[in-house]
């Protein structure tokens, strides 16, 4: 089982924990991870590109000049996809992106983006995240003292209100709860930060 260090938000060593295998040092499988990552961006598309054909196009009813005798090609409406104003061949309409991904891939795939963080040493874990009042200056403190950086993902058990509150108004800073988790948020943060209930629900929910 993998040991880590426990810090405060003062950025000081209060104990050691000791990780799950089955979570935090699965073997890597990146077709899998690649799998999941591919199929939540496509579960985000809007799928509301659009644009009109010849048929949808207002106008072009009536055939601008009659078929022969005129000396110019054959035309039946003012909208043909070769005309200013035409309509658009070929062009993009409205579909539906979203791809199924069963439970125990998706499930798979946070484990394997916990594991990565934690090789790479991007995964760390304190006793608490809970703040004494909302205040960014006070959470801005705690990740300098942390050395966290500014692209940083906190992770609770249960929503901490002063903790989102303080976190929202730093880019690239983002709290969420276990319940919430997802391996394309995982990869996207450069730090991972979990507190110790956090720990305990990720192992009791993705270590059976």
């Amino acid at each position: 089982m993998p040991n880590v260090n426990v810090y405060n938000l003062a950025g000081e060593v209060v104990g050691q924990m000791e990780l799950s295998d089955a979570v935090f040092s699965v073997p890597a499988n990146p077709a899998l991870l690649h799998q999941v990552i591919v199929a939540y961006e496509a579960n985000r598309r809007a799928g509301t590109a659009a644009t009109k054909t010849r048929a949808n196009v207002r106008g072009g009813g009536r055939k601008p000049w009659r078929q022969k005798g005129t000396g110019r090609a054959r035309a039946g409406s003012t909208r043909a996809p070769h005309w200013r104003h035409g309509g658009v061949v070929f062009g993009p309409h409205p579909r539906d992106y979203s791809v199924r991904v069963p439970q125990k891939m998706r499930q798979a795939a946070i484990r394997q983006a916990l594991s990565e963080k934690l090789r790479a040493q991007e995964l760390i874990v304190v006793d608490s995240l809970a703040l004494d009042q909302a205040n960014t200056k006070q959470l801005v403190g705690a990740l300098d003292r942390l050395n966290l950086g500014r692209n940083v993902m906190f992770i609770t058990r249960e929503p901490i209100e002063t903790l989102k509150l303080s976190a929202r108004n730093i880019k690239d800073i983002h709290a969420t709860t276990t319940q919430s988790l997802d391996a394309y948020s995982l990869l996207r943060y450069h730090r991972v930060v979990l507190d110790k209930n956090a720990v305990e629900a990720v192992e009791g929910v993705f270590g059976s």
